[in-house]
């Protein structure tokens, strides 16, 4: 029989945790938790998790700090809990490589609701993981995959963050093929955008600015009136 998944909780609020862990366990989910960042470093180092529900308002290391460098180091799913709600700490969560964003107070329900979704996601999407110790090639660039840095003709090198380099692998996998922002959003995430939803439009502006030789004039992210996004270009997966 397979395991259930197993989550961690890393939140300094010991109510917050029990609630939490004791409501995923009641719905068939492993639960562990930690109140800090130092804490969650132990427990991962002891046991290999399947998602972290990661506070960004921590004492010592902050949530986003440790997301960014949970994502240098792995893959495992993210989800952020936070009390501020604007469109900038949402996308800072998510450009940071966060999977997905849930504004405190929130009702349990659809946190596990979200748990599920990106638990289900990361078995379907594309996983980066997949173009691991690759060079992927496409328009004037170079992508090194493993080094998250992208290379143009004439060796110019630019670092990629985690949340770039996930969208970037989505368009990469998919050359020439039209994907709305719902898909893009849904398959990045796990999630389901908003009526106002602006995350993906702000996500691929910034890739946009690493990746186009001419910003007001995209050539390899084309704006596809009325559909979404798309790769103009061919893909070469280089050893």
């Amino acid at each position: 029989m397979k395991e259930q998944p197993r989550i961690l909780v890393v939140d300094d609020h010991s109510e917050i945790r029990k609630s939490v862990t004791s409501y995923l366990e009641r719905n068939g989910l492993r639960a562990s938790a930690a109140e800090n960042a130092e804490q969650m470093d132990s427990k991962l180092a002891e046991a290999n998790f399947d998602l972290i529900v990661l506070d960004v308002m921590m004492p010592g290391e902050d949530g986003l700090s440790a997301c960014r460098r949970l994502r240098r180091e792995g893959h495992t799913p993210i989800l952020m809990l936070t009390a501020l709600g604007d469109d900038d700490d949402r996308i800072a969560g998510l450009d940071g490589g966060a999977d997905d964003y849930l504004a405190k107070p929130f009702n349990p329900k659809e946190l596990l609701a979200r748990i599920n979704a990106i638990l289900r996601r990361t078995q379907q999407i594309p996983q980066i993981d997949d173009f691991a110790g690759k060079t992927v090639k496409f328009a004037h660039l170079e992508l090194d995959v493993d080094g998250r840095t992208l290379i143009d003709q004439t060796g110019s090198r630019t670092q990629l963050t985690s949340g770039e380099l996930k969208l970037l692998t989505l368009f990469l996998k998919r050359p020439r093929a039209v994907l709305d922002r719902d898909q893009l959003l849904e398959l990045s995430t796990g999630r389901i955008a908003g009526p106002l939803d602006r995350t993906i439009d702000n996500q691929v502006s910034r890739l946009r600015r690493k990746i186009e030789q001419d910003v007001l004039r995209p050539r390899v992210i084309a704006t596809v009136r009325n559909g979404g996004y798309s790769l103009s270009c061919d893909v070469e997966i280089c050893a």
